[in-house]
């Protein structure tokens, strides 16, 4: 097998990788910030809900998730047949698209795992923020929202930013996880390979990361470098 060959196929891997990664980010920011909202609640059973159901994905591990959300709705229908492989037939049959609704499972763990993990960040973040300053908003007139807005939100920002950083950069290589319910990421194409005596491509596949991460690493970095103005 020739390296422009095993590349190309790697770089169709490394699409759904990027999928994987983009698409959680866009749904488990916002329902992070959701999720430390209710467990920072001012009504007790809101916030003791919220709370028991952040530890509970924040203590199973993610792969155990990922089978929880594949298999578990097939094991509790009557019919014993699995949603998301009839889903898998109908992006198949319908869209040529392989392992669709793996992925589609794929994507709601890793949504849902990365929330829990996003919205104790947001929670620390705007905990973190003195107490006075919200009073002292309140003397100048100001509703919540705008001291929300205007003197709390761009010092959260600055506080969450390293932690972000880490937990986004751990979401890029957690996205190789998704080849245990059949997902075609990169890892996986590479282990395709493997099963043929071609073992290199595993090794290969550590330079798409280390680009990936690097890249987010300098854009974290300017990230905190624009927001170092910002002092509490």
């Amino acid at each position: 097998m020739d390296f422009i060959t095993v590349t190309q196929s790697l770089f169709e891997g490394f699409a759904i990788t990027c999928l994987i990664f983009l698409l959680t980010l866009v749904f488990a920011l916002p329902l992070g910030l959701l999720i430390s909202f209710c467990t920072m609640s001012k009504i007790k059973a809101i916030k003791g809900v919220f709370k028991v159901i952040v530890w509970v994905i924040r203590g199973v591990p993610l792969m155990l998730q990922l089978f929880i959300v594949y298999y578990l709705p097939g094991m509790l229908s009557p019919t014993g047949l699995n949603p998301f492989g009839k889903l898998d037939n109908f992006f198949y049959f319908n869209l040529g698209i392989d392992n669709g609704g793996a992925l589609l499972a794929t994507l709601i763990a890793f949504v849902i795992n990365y929330a829990a993990y996003f919205s104790e960040i947001f929670r620390g973040g705007i905990e973190s923020i003195p107490r006075g300053q919200y009073e002292a908003g309140k003397v100048l007139g100001m509703t919540k929202n705008q001291i929300f807005k205007k003197v709390v939100f761009m010092q959260v920002v600055k506080r969450i930013v390293p932690p972000m950083s880490n937990e986004i950069i751990t979401l890029v290589k957690d996205t190789a996880l998704a080849r245990v319910i059949g997902v075609i990421e990169i890892i996986k194409v590479a282990d395709m390979f493997a099963s043929k005596a071609i073992i290199w491509p595993l090794f290969y596949t550590s330079v798409f990361y280390l680009v990936f991460v690097g890249l987010l690493t300098v854009l974290f970095g300017f990230i905190e470098k624009k927001l170092s103005y910002y002092k509490v």
